[in-house]
């Protein structure tokens, strides 16, 4: 997971996507670098447009949990509103949208 971590935090910085990069990102966190799958990142994200696979990953999963926070409505019932848990065409689609990642 630290890669994808290092691939998305490298275009977040516009900087390359590149082996070397992924390794000094992963590197500055004090993990050990696998080599195998590193390059295995880096050549499965060779062919994807990083912004388009973010804007099509579902948001519902981090939207619902703004409402947990949100107060009660209804004057002095003070009962929390407690975040439902994603359904799991929720997870389906999340899941989705990570594997185009991966092409």
């Amino acid at each position: 997971m630290e890669y994808v971590y290092a691939a998305l935090m490298l275009h977040k910085l516009e900087k390359e996507v590149n082996e070397a990069n992924v390794t000094s990102v992963v590197k500055a966190t004090g993990a050990e670098v696998n080599e195998a799958q590193v390059k295995a990142l880096v050549a499965s994200l060779a062919d994807v447009n990083i912004e388009e696979a973010i804007k099509a990953a579902p948001v519902a999963v981090a939207a619902a949990a703004p409402a947990a926070d949100a107060p009660a409505e209804g004057g002095d019932d003070k009962k929390e509103k407690k975040a439902e848990p994603p359904s799991e065409k929720q997870e389906e689609a999340a899941m989705e949208g990570l594997s185009s990642l991966f092409g």
